[in-house]
């Protein structure tokens, strides 16, 4: 339930249309729900924009079930972030609108059919290793309104193949930025446009990569303005930041 529905339910009742129980049992589970193992956060909505998005790695296919199911209830769009095949088959028959991004893997139940904003989230990674993390990122930012544009496996190795695009670089209003190994893709970005670019270092490479270490500590020291740097592998919060930033 968001702020408008909110709002409707209230002058509803002040209309003499539905009398206070009825609102009490609609508002009971606000701010959040308590069922045993997880506090669902209702509210989060209204405070922050966006629905509580469920994080399924280390959940139970049953525990992911009984979250969608009280969210459902809310008529709310449900992203769950690193989901595999098991939560998906777990969760698939209780609703009609649901889609399961392999690659991303992320769960979207409940899609709301909204506007799609102007302005353009570009992106781009540094290989096509990177794309799982990229598309983490993608999915989320789709999935909250934004128009998504991806550019990848264009990283430094073969320079010429970013320079080609830098007109999609200059097109877009934020730029995701999805990398390992060495992690210098985001500061060659950052160094080509005059908008906001969001580092996602990524766990891909040799032993000296250390899992990612190597990408983000490369990242936080980019000489390159502009940039902000996400953990490792966080496409999720490479998305809802870039979304964040799109909608000001």
């Amino acid at each position: 339930m968001n702020e408008d529905s909110i709002r409707q339910l209230l002058k509803h009742v002040k209309e003499g249309n539905v009398n206070v129980d009825e609102a009490l049992n609609v508002l009971k589970d606000l701010p959040f729900e308590d069922i045993g193992y997880a506090k669902i956060d209702h509210h989060r909505q209204i405070r922050n924009g966006y629905p509580e998005v469920i994080y399924c790695e280390g959940k139970t296919p049953e525990q992911v079930r009984g979250i969608v199911e009280r969210m459902l209830k809310k008529d709310t769009c449900i992203l769950a972030t690193r989901a595999d095949k098991d939560k998906y088959d777990a969760i698939k028959d209780l609703c009609e609108n649901i889609k399961y991004y392999n690659e991303a893997r992320i769960i979207v139940v409940n899609q709301k059919d909204i506007k799609k904003s102007e302005h353009k989230i570009l992106v781009v990674t540094g290989g096509t290793s990177d794309i799982p993390v990229a598309e983490e990122a993608a999915i989320t930012a789709e999935t909250f309104g934004n128009t998504v544009e991806r550019l990848y496996d264009v990283g430094v190795a073969g320079i010429h193949r970013l320079l080609s695009n830098v007109e999609k670089l200059h097109e877009a209003r934020v730029i995701i930025a999805v990398a390992g190994m060495e992690g210098a893709l985001a500061s060659v970005v950052g160094g080509l446009v005059d908008k906001p670019v969001i580092a996602v270092p990524t766990s891909i490479g040799y032993g000296a990569s250390l899992n990612g270490i190597a990408a983000l500590l490369a990242m936080l020291n980019s000489c390159a303005s502009g940039i902000g740097v996400v953990n490792i592998d966080n496409g999720f919060g490479a998305g809802y930041l870039a979304s964040t930033i799109n909608r000001l």
